[in-house]
């Protein structure tokens, strides 16, 4: 299977952005740590061990249509990036998937205490989408943040993304894989809208 593309991207004032595949087994345990925190409830992961978190992501790996990805700055690791292809995810029984399209779930990692950092998510999330559409060479990104998760669905928004119908993820149990149902708010951004927030034309 080939290895899904690594970037780096410098942002004047915020620091050098990496993205690259994620080791199962060598980043468990800071997925396992940003994982179990209550703030990543919505993750669905808090309740899980490290090798559990481990084994996920080594199955996620088997896959062609799943990629987990570490995102780091300046060297150290500052949040999970998974990218699907909405096609092959359950969110497909929601919304009707155009060809392009690339879903996206990113957990960011947590603040040092005490620590302000105005604008930090909002950088990390221009490289990430930058990632998807440009390197990736995708056309749309789709996130289904859960409907409870007001900060993340207000985030996406203020990145420009267009917000969607709110649906219901139905529950998947598999043998490999078990997602309880989800109530979602989708939220789509298109190559072009992001290029203009780059540019500063919206």
């Amino acid at each position: 299977m080939p290895e899904t593309p690594r970037h780096e991207q410098h942002v004047p004032g915020y620091g050098t952005v990496g993205i690259r595949p994620l080791d199962p087994r060598a980043d468990a345990p800071v997925i396992h740590t940003w994982a179990g925190e209550e703030r990543a409830a919505f993750w669905g992961m808090t309740h899980l061990t490290e090798a559990q978190v481990s084994e996920i992501y080594a199955h996620m790996a088997t896959l062609d249509t799943h990629h987990a990805h570490l995102v780091t700055k300046d060297g150290e690791p500052v949040a999970l990036l998974q990218t699907y292809d909405p096609a092959a995810d359950r969110v497909s029984e929601c919304y009707e998937v155009r060809p392009g399209d690339i879903g996206v779930h990113l957990l960011v990692a947590p603040a040092a205490p005490g620590a302000h950092r105005p604008g930090w998510t909002s950088a990390l999330l221009t490289v990430v989408a930058d990632y998807v559409l440009r390197v990736l060479d995708r056309s749309r990104v789709v996130v289904d943040p859960d409907v409870r998760n007001t900060k993340a669905v207000t985030r996406f928004e203020r990145e420009g993304f267009e917000s969607g119908p709110e649906v219901v993820l139905p529950e998947i149990d598999l043998p490999d894989v078990y997602l309880p149902e989800k109530r979602a708010r989708l939220a789509f951004l298109t190559r072009e809208t992001a290029r203009a927030k780059a540019t500063g034309t919206v």
